[in-house]
């Protein structure tokens, strides 16, 4: 800067020499494309799908395999533009186990005929 130029006030920027964009556009980007998806997660996640299929096919045994795998690909797929995607195998199986459940619950009330109806569980002895 020399002694004819003015200094720019605080917190002003001055743009590069030779580069110019719109106002309000972040360098890198372009307008109109859609946003970038997130990366793919932890290369440990599909081990962890798998494993939790299992386990799930462990806990439902009268419910049928392709029914559990479907059951997990959907709970995932989900939560495909998650950023954070340490906790998606958690949430995967939670929302896995709460479709299993219901559908159990619907298969059996369906073969019982009970409309909904709970059936007393046993006698807690405390």
């Amino acid at each position: 800067m020399t002694v004819g130029e003015r200094a720019p006030g605080i917190g002003a920027r001055r743009p590069a020499e030779g580069r110019s964009r719109p106002a309000g556009q972040v360098e890198g980007t372009d307008p109109v494309a859609p946003p970038e998806l997130p990366r793919p997660g932890p290369p440990d996640e599909p081990v962890a799908l798998r494993d939790l299929v299992a386990r799930l096919e462990a806990a439902y045994p009268t419910v049928d395999a392709v029914t559990v795998e479907a059951a997990v690909r959907a709970a995932y797929d989900s939560f495909h533009r998650a950023r954070i995607r340490a906790y998606i195998p958690i949430l995967a199986e939670r929302r896995s186990r709460r479709a299993l459940d219901a559908a159990c619950r619907a298969a059996h009330d369906e073969a019982t005929g009970d409309g909904g109806a709970i059936a007393p569980g046993p006698a807690k002895g405390w």
